[in-house]
């Protein structure tokens, strides 16, 4: 059976989707990965499932979904497909009607609540437009699947539509403790508006200990201006995006993660981000946001201080009780080399490749 997906992303970036792919790949299906090239874009790592970069003349804003996602279509429609999956909703349009002409399946994969994004639910008129995209087109992708509980009841209240929940977990791997060479922070992710660099840069004024932070997106610009406003470019570091495996390795060098959201929108309230993952799998305690997603989790086996409180005083205070209080540190850190156990893309994948088994079964062809 032949899949499509696709994404607005550099492919060289999209830990999930390459997740995803790869089981689906390894597991007998022919899979196509379709992404954006930007100028920046390095070549693409060999992979078991097929890619395909779209090159745009604009990179941004409403130019460059109008122009993507009209390139996305003819590059589809003049292949031959089992399904199409379009994940979130900047690429539902062309899934949709491409599904439609080739009369194939089509699957959703919402990582998010889209429209509640800051950057989307902070602007009326960028609001309703989209808003308008999920209306016409969410509820007639009835198959899909999203990243956690609170999401999935989110369709259902909307548009009645059942989704699977498969978690944005990392791979379990062989674990064994880095030295650590020096106590350093880590931001891991999007660089982008409602993350709280507004007030995480500011803490680090009363925190002795360096932040990395890894990643780029539509708020790099102001971050580093914050940090330049705090005068403190010793003690900030911006790496920029980091491949996978180099990621990984900051990573499990780290001392602290972080993983901070604004609640302006339930797209954030009802977050689980892959690096709450990511840290757990290092074995590094953090700092995160107490919502309802990673409350859960926490409750269960304790890997990070949650805070309700995002102010840089607060921050400063909570980051600063987890460099110095070595007893929390420790207890976090060893519920980290359980929990990992627990949660780990080898047992989300069972959910993924059953997910595609049951719409290939032949009353569903």
């Amino acid at each position: 059976m032949k899949l499509y997906f696709t994404v607005t992303t550099d492919l060289t970036y999209d830990q999930r989707m390459i997740r995803i792919c790869t089981s689906l790949a390894q597991n007998g299906y022919d899979v196509v990965l379709v992404g954006r090239k930007l100028s920046n874009s390095v070549p693409l790592a060999t992979e078991p499932f097929k890619q395909k970069r779209i090159n745009c003349f604009f990179k941004k804003g409403k130019l460059f979904y109008a122009e993507y996602n009209s390139r996305l279509f003819f590059y589809l429609l003049f292949k031959k497909m089992d399904c199409i999956c379009a994940i979130d909703l900047d690429t539902i349009l062309p899934c949709y009607f491409i599904s439609g002409i080739k009369k194939t399946h089509r699957i959703y994969d919402a990582h998010e609540l889209f429209c509640e994004m800051k950057e989307i639910v902070t602007r009326p008129v960028i609001y309703k437009i989209w808003k308008q995209i999920e209306q016409f087109a969410v509820p007639k992708f009835i198959l899909g699947y999203t990243v956690n509980r609170p999401i999935a009841n989110e369709f259902e209240k909307m548009y009645g539509i059942d989704y699977a929940v498969i978690r944005n977990i990392s791979l379990l791997r062989e674990f064994s403790f880095i030295p650590k060479t020096e106590k350093y922070i880590l931001y891991q992710g999007a660089v982008n508006e409602g993350r709280s660099f507004e007030t995480l840069i500011p803490a680090m004024k009363n925190v002795q200990c360096k932040l990395l932070i890894c990643g780029d997106g539509n708020f790099m610009q102001q971050t580093i201006q914050l940090v330049k406003q705090y005068h403190l470019a010793d003690k900030v570091i911006f790496k920029g995006k980091v491949l996978p495996n180099e990621l990984r390795t900051i990573t499990e060098q780290a001392y602290i993660g972080i993983t901070l959201f604004e609640d302006n929108g339930l797209s954030n309230y009802y977050s689980l981000a892959n690096r709450f993952f990511d840290y757990i799998h290092a074995g590094i305690p953090q700092l995160c946001v107490d919502y309802p997603a990673y409350q859960e989790i926490n409750d269960r086996s304790p890997v990070a201080l949650l805070i309700k409180d995002i102010s840089a005083e607060n921050i400063a205070t909570q980051l600063n009780n987890l460099l110095n209080d070595d007893i929390l540190y420790n207890t976090l850190q060893q519920n980290c080399l359980k929990a990992r156990e627990i949660y780990n893309w080898q047992q989300e994948e069972k959910k993924i490749l059953s997910f595609y088994h049951q719409l290939f079964l032949p009353n569903n062809a």
